[in-house]
């Protein structure tokens, strides 16, 4: 993949995170990819970097061997009417817009035409997403290929496309999750005793940690929530707390309630 021409239809925040994530790689070449927005000003930084950017949506395409259309869901159908014709077989195409169905896609580029949905997150600016993908009649080829593509932005997981609204859910909305969370945690280190930066240092880092025993250790949460636990020791006595004020509780609810508002 790494010898790709990249195009991303749609420069906006999701759209210039993959550039930045692809640059970050250094698997790619900036001359490798193009980015497109109708105010290509708004993309200056990516500009000086060495990418392609400019407004020319079926140029991009007609040059590249990949094409991520990362445009909002209501102008998805505008691009693939625009790629029709200009998208062959021997393309990949992969849209990361929220909510719109492979067969809705399909429909409008053709049967055969390679084509992915991928739901990552803003952290593929940092190479830290997790993106879910799904295919409709992509072979096994062209999913290795996709795959090692958001590799390189993170980790990547293959699931049913039915799956996909639940992954935006957990994945996308859950960085907000993650993030209120270390902005709470830092609250109450303000409270304790830490000025405002140090207090996010902290909580950002064990909050980093944390996930860092999951990925690596392959325990369950609850197994090293014990190693930390001590009886009648203060770590329980916090945790006891948050349980009785709802935290667990409250974290669902919000998952199913974003869940349900997707649909």
């Amino acid at each position: 993949m790494s010898d790709k021409k990249i195009a991303i239809i749609g420069g906006g925040n999701l759209g210039a995170s993959i550039a930045r994530g692809l640059l970050k790689s250094r698997q790619f070449q900036p001359e490798q990819i193009t980015v497109t927005r109708r105010k290509i000003e708004l993309l200056a930084e990516l500009s000086k970097k060495g990418v392609n950017v400019h407004s020319d949506n079926e140029l991009a395409m007609r040059e590249a061997d990949v094409i991520i259309i990362a445009v909002k869901p209501k102008v998805v159908d505008k691009v693939l009417h625009q790629a029709k014709g200009i998208v062959t077989k021997d393309k990949i195409l992969i849209s990361v817009a929220t909510g719109v169905e492979l067969a809705h896609m399909q429909a409008i580029i053709g049967e055969e035409i390679p084509l992915f949905r991928a739901m990552p997150n803003t952290a593929i600016s940092i190479r830290e997403s997790m993106t879910c993908i799904a295919t409709s009649n992509g072979s096994d080829v062209h999913i290795d290929e996709v795959i090692g593509l958001f590799d390189h932005l993170g980790k990547s997981l293959r699931i049913n496309e039915e799956l996909m609204d639940a992954a935006t859910v957990l994945a996308a909305c859950g960085i907000a999750y993650a993030l209120r969370f270390i902005r709470a945690a830092s609250q109450g280190g303000i409270e304790i005793g830490f000025d405002a930066a140090t207090a996010q240092t902290i909580a950002s880092q064990t909050v980093r940690g944390a996930a860092g025993l999951l990925i690596k250790g392959g325990l369950h949460p609850e197994r090293e929530i014990d190693k930390v636990t001590t009886p009648a020791g203060i770590t329980i006595a916090g945790l006891n707390e948050m349980e009785h004020q709802g935290f667990s509780s409250s974290l669902i609810k919000g998952i199913l309630t974003s869940f349900e508002k997707i649909g």
